[in-house]
């Protein structure tokens, strides 16, 4: 855990100085204890000095006292630094991954990740207190329990050489079993977490084919697997206890039998006897404690691991050192050679892509199922990085621009419209954080979304719940679009932004947004062939490949791969109107 200690900055680190501090007053005061109450019993009691026994005794809670004290900061600021651990690792894992490119996230999975933001820095950050509290306790009380005993009875000190011993055997071996089974019980975990989210995700289709036996038995499967490994390591933890008492039991009855026969000798005293007795359970105490910490660690540590795994990966997309931030351009778009294969693929999906979009332009990207037209879009933005190419914006590389200045200038509406739980305003303020309402409002309009953003409803303060569940598919389309619009960026890209949309309100919306948008470069992929057969320029893909090029018409007499798209949408008769 060397990295924890990166975690801390310079004031914690002053703090965990000072629980160490305050750990050691604890442990101090603990130790002084025992021998107080052998001197109550050999000399007090004894020689029946009331004065005397009131004033250890008064003493004795003092130091009880200052012993409560000191736990209580020491707990207080050891809870502080865990929370901060844990704080900053959540932050780090959340900015790490909003970083990732599609590669990285999808290397990953979002399930797997979410427990890894979760689970897993719970795990280490509750580790985290037990090892600030008791990585200094546990030593200290087992080292001057040993010499505080001696100090007692040097005799009755062999004891020791047996019960440790075993003790320290039983945490090795239950931490060295334990270990590849917390790494197994997290995945197990990842797993139930992978069904869980699936079936909220998949909710309707579930439904709809009344699947839910199957998927019930599913998630049955993985809970199951996740339960066999930890019924295995519950019971291998729980085995350290009861282990534990029978050596501190028989230490005990050893004590008192050895004891008895040294004060039978004249050799010991009574009250020494306690005292050890009282030494001996602290000294077993700091080793139960050490079993806390030994138990933990294991799952801390397969957690710290693949909490690491994401901070380390290493990003495939990455501004280079001396990328430019691009603060104007005109919004031009170029495609050289630009060749993509996803990773682990054997085959490219996109190969010998050229072409350039103007500003005030539309350019139409079409093609079957699995041509490659949303990937060669996810190139602009670089959601992915392409295998061999280029991509110019103005005539610069956008490897050469940094992301966010590159990005700045997209208004990038996906295939699948999200939106973010909170009100309309706080949904379309992602597009331009300093948005008036006026500037909200007009790109509403635009967006032919003003009919359902009324007054009556709520207006710009309309909840809108997790993923826009409450609003229809439709509304989401057009929410998502009036955001890239109230950004009024140079590069639009609409990724089937329109399928949702009825004819009427998609011609509607085309209409309004013509006025808005001449100055910038407009892509467009969209399986309607009424949405881009007005397009400047249409790009046909097969098999992720360029088969065809122009306007609508052109198209129609040059690209049977187009012409046979277009047939497959309307008439002979009406082609040949077109």
């Amino acid at each position: 855990m060397k990295k924890a200690y990166k975690l801390l900055t310079t004031r914690e680190r002053f703090t965990v100085l000072l629980i160490i501090l305050l750990v050691s007053a604890q442990v101090y005061s603990q130790l002084e204890l025992p021998s107080y109450t052998a001197d109550i019993i050999d000399i007090g009691i004894f020689n029946k000095d009331l004065p005397y026994i009131y004033g250890k005794g008064g003493l004795m809670l003092l130091i009880s006292l200052a012993s409560i004290v000191a736990s209580i900061f020491a707990s207080f600021f050891a809870a502080k630094i865990a929370v901060s651990v844990g704080t900053k690792l959540r932050f780090w894992v959340f900015q790490k991954v909003s970083n990732f490119s599609s590669q990285e996230y999808n290397k990953f999975g979002a399930s797997t990740l979410i427990t890894r933001n979760t689970n897993d820095i719970i795990q280490v950050q509750n580790f985290t207190y037990t090892m600030l509290r008791l990585m200094v306790m546990a030593p200290l009380m087992l080292i001057g329990g040993i010499l505080k005993a001696r100090m007692q009875s040097t005799e009755l000190s062999f004891i020791f050489w047996y019960s440790i011993p075993v003790l320290v055997f039983t945490i090795i071996v239950v931490a060295f079993v334990a270990l590849p089974l917390f790494k197994k019980l997290q995945e197990r975990l990842d797993a139930v977490n992978l069904v869980f989210r699936e079936n909220l995700i998949g909710v309707r289709v579930v439904r709809a084919f009344n699947r839910f036996k199957r998927e019930k038995e599913r998630f049955s499967e993985a809970n199951l697997n996740h339960i066999t490994i930890a019924k295995r390591v519950n019971r291998i933890m729980t085995s350290i206890m009861p282990v534990m008492m029978i050596i501190m039991n028989f230490t005990s009855l050893a004590i008192v039998y050895f004891g008895a026969i040294k004060v039978d000798e004249g050799t010991l005293q009574i009250g020494s006897i306690f005292a050890f007795l009282q030494y001996a359970m602290q000294i077993m105490f700091s080793l139960v404690m050490a079993s806390m910490i030994f138990v933990m660690f294991p799952r801390a540590q397969a957690s710290y691991r693949r909490i690491f795994q994401v901070l380390n990966e290493e990003q495939t997309i990455q501004d280079k050192e001396d990328a430019i931030e691009q603060t104007e351009t005109t919004g031009a778009i170029t495609f050289k050679n630009v060749m993509f294969k996803y990773p682990g693929a054997e085959m490219p999906v996109l190969s010998e892509v050229s072409f350039t979009a103007k500003p005030g332009n539309i350019t139409a990207i079409v093609g079957g199922t699995g041509s490659g037209k949303s990937t060669l879009i996810n190139l602009i933005p670089r959601f992915y990085d392409l295998t061999s190419g280029e991509i110019l914006l103005d005539d610069v590389n956008i490897k050469d621009i940094t992301q966010r200045s590159l990005r700045s200038h997209i208004g990038y509406i996906p295939q699948s419209a999200t939106l973010f739980s909170g009100s309309i305003r706080d949904n379309l303020n992602l597009g331009k954080e300093d948005a008036t309402d006026d500037e909200i409002m007009d790109a509403i309009k635009i967006a032919q979304a003003e009919e359902f953003v009324s007054e009556k409803d709520g207006g710009l303060d309309r909840v809108v719940s997790q993923s826009g569940t409450n609003l229809s598919g439709g509304q989401k389309q057009r929410l998502s679009i009036a955001r890239a619009i109230v950004k009024r960026p140079k590069i639009y890209i609409f990724d089937d932004s329109f399928s949702a949309l009825d004819f009427t309100t998609d011609f509607e919306l085309r209409k309004a947004l013509h006025p808005h948008i001449k100055e910038s470069t407009i892509f467009i992929v969209a399986q309607r062939i009424s949405t881009i057969s007005n397009a400047d320029q249409i790009i046909v893909l097969d098999e992720g490949k360029i088969v065809g090029i122009g306007t609508h018409k052109s198209l129609l007499q040059s690209c049977d791969v187009y012409k046979e798209i277009v047939s497959s949408q309307i008439t002979e008769e009406e082609m040949d109107h077109e």
